[in-house]
């Protein structure tokens, strides 16, 4: 795998960093990165479920990714239940574009497992991603009660990362998903060049 200049290290291996003043943004837009917050969530058991359907052949991925399922979902009614408790309504889904942007860089090789590894590491970089921002979240905003609120989902998110990229070691050589997954941190590190910083998005 490449080695990443010393000065472009991040946490989980993100070559740009999010500028910190994003949580200060946040914070001004708290209900709509909660809305955002829960859509995420939501997503996430959606796509773990596909993956399962998709790939029901796959016992050890099947194992793996059932708890994940729930415990995504876990998330999706804890963070509505942080809505309610500030008076706050779910509001609209909005298109995610970095996710959308990433799901590009996607390769379709003919082999079928090599296609999963694929998703596995494209889903484990929106986790990491999501990790760093829940991690700014919860050292910069004043609301102590959302800093240990978005603590606990920089820990799972974390899980999920780690969990995601050793699957997709199993279904496709270690030599390709470590190749993988630094061409997605370069091609991520663009995407995040490119986009606009939004105060009311966890992406």
């Amino acid at each position: 795998m490449r080695i990443v200049p010393e000065e472009h290290k991040h946490v989980l291996g993100l070559i740009l960093p999010t500028d910190p003043r994003w949580a200060n943004m946040a914070e001004m837009n708290i209900a709509d990165i909660l809305t955002d917050h829960a859509y995420c969530e939501q997503k996430a058991a959606l796509s773990c479920i596909s993956l399962i359907q998709t790939y029901s052949e796959c016992h050890d991925l099947v194992r793996e990714l059932s708890p994940i399922v729930t415990e995504e979902w876990g998330h999706f009614r804890t963070v509505l239940a942080e809505l309610d408790k500030r008076g706050l309504a779910l509001g609209i889904q909005r298109k995610d574009v970095y996710v959308n942007e990433l799901r590009k860089f996607e390769q379709k090789p003919g082999a079928r497992l090599e296609r999963l590894a694929e998703r596995l590491i494209s889903f484990a970089l929106i986790e990491a991603r999501s990790c760093e921002r829940f991690r700014l979240l919860s050292l910069y905003i004043n609301d102590n009660k959302l800093k240990q609120f978005y603590h606990k989902f920089m820990v799972a998110e974390a899980g999920h990362y780690r969990l995601l990229i050793n699957l997709a070691s199993q279904y496709t050589s270690q030599e390709r998903t470590e190749r993988r997954w630094q061409e997605f941190l370069d091609y991520e590190a663009e995407i995040m060049k490119n986009l606009e910083v939004r105060g009311d998005r966890i992406h």
